[in-house]
């Protein structure tokens, strides 16, 4: 079983100037003083306050949502067993990765696609969580990037995808992208975009902040995204001259098996312990509203 190659963190404050030990060594003690907050390292401090421009308390918030999150939405944080059966049927409906080369603005490049074009197979909050483990494991292994574009490809979606989104999920991973991933956004990107779009986008924009509207992409095809991500970036079976999607997240999953120990730990070891925070516990109806309202979802 392979171990997690973790980014050098010595890399990262030469790669970034405005990157501070002293700063750093500032969150890692505000940390000691929260104590229901877990233990993290040099590594994953350095994610949080280069995510937030390197700013202190827009990083301490950060911190507090990152782990909040994963200790209250259990249908992408509990049970993180690679091996597990969702787990498994996402990896068999979707392509998931970062591409391999960066764009020409520095920016790594998510990319999710259907491998599975059956509705029936679709499971969109085992699919969330699929995802989360693909950009945990490029944070940890690659360090931070300039920024990030993330790109889904419609090829292949069809409307009864649309009827098993689920609100719910999306609320959740929305709250999570915007308010808690280590991440400098640039772009979320859409391509080979279906008629029913506006739909879909219905369900998306309830929960997406202005700063993400404004970095919100539609295109028709492939080449329509050539100004942001060029064909040195892009799969070949997008049009690019990269190895195939296939070929790429057969590499990425394996990978992800190979240190599946980790996110097993990671449950045990990076969550919130609620009886130690001060003041009061926090419940997640407090944190993401009334979750009753958002059950079921009706598809005229």
């Amino acid at each position: 079983m392979g171990k997690l190659q973790v980014a050098d963190v010595e890399n990262e404050y030469k790669k970034f100037p405005d990157l501070k030990r002293e700063d750093v060594q500032k969150i890692r003690e505000w940390m000691e003083k929260q104590p229901h907050l877990p233990k993290i390292s040099e590594l994953e401090t350095v994610l949080f306050l280069h995510s937030n421009y390197f700013k202190m308390e827009a990083t301490k918030q950060t911190i507090e949502n990152y782990y909040t999150c994963r200790t209250h939405i259990p249908m992408f944080f509990a049970n993180r067993d690679m091996l597990s059966a969702g787990t498994k049927k996402a990896m068999n409906t979707i392509y998931g990765l970062a591409f391999p080369q960066q764009t020409h603005e520095g920016c790594v490049v998510f990319y999710g696609a259907l491998k599975d074009f059956d509705p029936t197979n679709f499971d969109m909050a085992e699919i969330f969580k699929l995802i989360i483990y693909v950009t945990d494991l490029h944070f940890l292994e690659k360090g931070p990037a300039a920024g990030y574009r993330i790109v889904i490809d419609m090829k292949g979606v069809l409307f009864g995808h649309v009827a098993r989104l689920g609100v719910l999920p999306i609320k959740h991973f929305l709250y999570y992208l915007q308010d808690a991933m280590p991440i400098r956004l640039k772009g979320l990107h859409f391509t080979n975009i279906v008629p029913f779009m506006d739909t879909i986008l219905a369900l998306l924009k309830p929960f997406m902040k202005k700063e993400l509207l404004d970095i919100l992409y539609l295109h028709t095809s492939n080449e329509q995204m050539l100004q942001y991500i060029g064909k040195d970036c892009l799969p070949k079976d997008c049009g690019g001259e990269c190895e195939s999607s296939d070929i790429l997240t057969g590499r990425y999953y394996q990978r992800l098996m190979e240190v599946k120990d980790y996110f097993l730990d990671e449950e045990k070891t990076r969550r919130v312990d609620e009886g130690k925070r001060p003041g009061k516990p926090k419940t997640a109806g407090e944190i993401f509203g009334v979750e009753g309202n958002f059950r079921k979802l009706d598809i005229d």
